[in-house]
């Protein structure tokens, strides 16, 4: 009775762990509505958002079968000539072939894509991926040697 309590405790906290390693980070904004926004970002926890908390975005979602973001991503638009307008938000689709993740919105056919940068690292400043999945694997195994 005892182990299959310890087992199932483990087994939880693995799982808990998991689904939180994976989930990805990213800030979303647009520079014409939040002047923070634009080339020269500037950070605030409040455009800081959870991706695994969203869908993608309707045009994109017969592409991809699969819902998580796969990363964050930083478009730069055309919408009036010479002034380029920055929107930042979660990236849906593969990270080695960005065409189709980067498409623009067909309902906005007058915006000019200008460029489009992907990255897979929360805040897409630096922090390592690896981190909370060592220490879920850690952490899994001192819960396990101390039910043992």
């Amino acid at each position: 009775m005892v182990s299959s309590v310890k087992l199932i405790l483990a087994l939880t906290i693995l799982a808990t762990l998991a689904c939180t390693g994976y989930a990805i980070k990213c800030y979303q904004c647009e520079s014409v509505t939040n002047p923070k926004c634009g080339e020269k970002f500037e950070t605030d926890d409040n455009l800081l958002l959870d991706c695994a908390k969203i869908a993608p975005p309707r045009f994109l979602q017969s592409f991809f079968p699969v819902r998580n973001a796969t990363g964050c991503m930083k478009k730069l638009i055309d919408t009036v000539p010479g002034h380029p307008q920055v929107v930042r938000s979660c990236y849906f689709g593969d990270i080695s072939n960005t065409q189709t993740g980067c498409t623009s919105d067909p309902s906005l056919p007058f915006a000019k894509q200008l460029s489009c940068d992907v990255c897979t690292k929360d805040e897409c400043n630096g922090s390592a991926t690896l981190a909370p999945l060592a220490g879920a694997i850690l952490l899994f195994f001192g819960v396990a040697r101390l039910l043992a």
